[in-house]
């Protein structure tokens, strides 16, 4: 039995957007299929928590019909009701207005456990990061409106396949760039990619040759490649997530199996725990806890955990995912002494990871706050047409069901209402006071994210 259509319908990058379709032909076998499915298989049925990959309280909120609540923490209310608008942002979930459920009870409106978190938790963590002390974070409810068309599948957004996108959208915009920026843009990436060849090789050899690594080398060399190749702090902490979230056996995790959740604090307090200045601004390339340190973490924070099984765990999970994510569909890089590093050629075998660094190294770009609209409204804008053609009202974050769901801010006659929304001694939610406020489908501006964005920071904001 495979995962639900969640796992399929943006499985691949150009079923995003047709454009990608170029860089990713149909014709070209996947020789990692076999084994995508076995892990499917294996996360599903061999994990003490597998079974909630097929059934959730998410899939369960997104399978109904008729009225969708949702919870979004917002630490800037006074701001928003000013405007009169909200703005969807970038990150995990593309463009859409970041949410969590809510399931709705005689007692209130019940938090699903990582709303809990953001708003008890990380939101105040925040604010007192910046010294902010005239403002709370403020729960808002939304009720959305499911209309009879709307798609009735699970459709979620797998942000670590979007490396061939974010190629293919800089390939769109790279005349913004002058001549100089350009050069020295590719330059910079194929320097990282040559210089981080150990890592990649292993990992190649791992997932394509079954090849044995020690954990604690694996696990190392990943922890000298990541400040070159960011984007594998994302893969490791998703990796690392993914195995909490799974294999964790204690009385928290299995009292939220029982409501249908995965339990999201594991992977929260690990990260705030290794990374305290995170809370808020999620800068997963910074996440790179070195074999030695990863361990002590985990056992602090779940007991239950096998330390020695998680680190076997995540050489074979990470060499799978990066050479599923980041190298070109069926493509298998060999031979790496002969390779061209040269940034075309480079294109060819390892697109999505190109796709990945291009997107990271332009936010150092020191003109790129007055592009952010063009590259990331573009993507945003593409991402709003697919969900519009599909007739999604609310895509969610599909590396895992943790309960990151979003709004899409352009889907037509889009139907909501939204309340300031108070919580009782219980921990539920009551509405409060109805705001007249609107969803406009145009992504905040970098320039005033820190201070001035009138929405909670999505996790994995790249």
């Amino acid at each position: 039995m495979d995962f639900p259509d969640a796992y399929h319908l943006w499985a691949d990058a150009h079923a995003f957007f047709d454009s990608a379709l170029v860089s990713s032909p149909a014709n070209r076998t996947d020789p990692l299929a076999d084994q995508a499915a076995r892990w499917q298989s294996r996360l599903a049925e061999e994990t003490p928590n597998g079974h909630l990959l097929r059934r959730n309280a998410l899939f369960d909120v997104l399978s109904g019909n008729g009225k969708l609540h949702l919870l979004h923490v917002t630490h800037a209310l006074e701001e928003i009701n000013r405007q009169g608008v909200l703005y969807p942002s970038g990150g995990c979930l593309v463009g859409s207005v970041y949410c969590a459920p809510l399931t709705a009870s005689g007692e209130g409106f019940r938090m699903h456990n990582l709303g809990a978190y953001v708003l008890t938790k990380e939101a105040p963590a925040f604010l007192a990061k910046l010294g902010v002390t005239d403002r709370v974070p403020t729960p808002l409810i939304f009720e959305i409106g499911i209309p009879p068309q709307a798609y009735r599948g699970l459709a979620g957004v797998d942000y670590l396949r979007l490396g061939l996108i974010h190629l293919e959208i800089y390939s769109h915009l790279e005349y913004l760039l002058s001549k100089n920026e350009r050069h020295r843009l590719r330059e910079t990436v194929v320097s990282r990619v040559k210089n981080s060849a150990a890592f990649l090789a292993t990992a190649s050899a791992v997932a394509h040759q079954g090849a044995r690594v020690q954990a604690d080398s694996f696990l190392g060399l990943l922890d000298e490649t990541i400040p070159r190749l960011p984007i594998l702090g994302y893969l490791y902490f998703e990796a690392v997530a993914e195995y909490l979230m799974l294999h964790s056996t204690s009385r928290h995790t299995r009292r939220l199996a029982e409501l249908g959740e995965l339990n999201n604090w594991l992977y929260k307090e690990m990260l705030f725990a290794s990374f305290p200045a995170m809370a808020g601004k999620f800068d997963l390339a910074r996440f790179r806890p070195g074999p030695k340190r990863l361990a002590g973490l985990i056992r602090s924070i779940d007991p239950t955990i096998d330390t020695g099984h998680a680190s076997a765990y995540l050489v074979e999970r990470i060499s799978f995912l990066t050479a599923a994510r980041l190298f070109a569909p069926g493509e298998i890089p060999e031979a790496w002494h002969h390779t061209r590093w040269e940034f075309d050629s480079l294109a060819t075998q390892l697109g999505p990871l190109l796709g990945h660094l291009v997107h990271r190294e332009l936010r150092t770009f020191g003109r790129y706050p007055d592009f952010y609209f063009y590259f990331d409204q573009h993507k945003a804008l593409q991402a709003w047409n697919y969900w519009n053609h599909m007739d999604i009202v609310a895509p969610f974050n599909g590396t895992m069901p943790k309960g990151e769901i979003g709004i899409n801010p352009a889907y037509p006659d889009l139907d909501y209402r939204v309340w300031r929304a108070e919580q009782d001694e219980t921990g539920h939610l009551h509405p409060a006071e109805e705001l007249a406020l609107t969803i406009v489908p145009r992504l905040v501006d970098i320039k005033y994210t820190l201070m001035r964005n009138n929405q909670w920071t999505p996790p994995h904001a790249a």
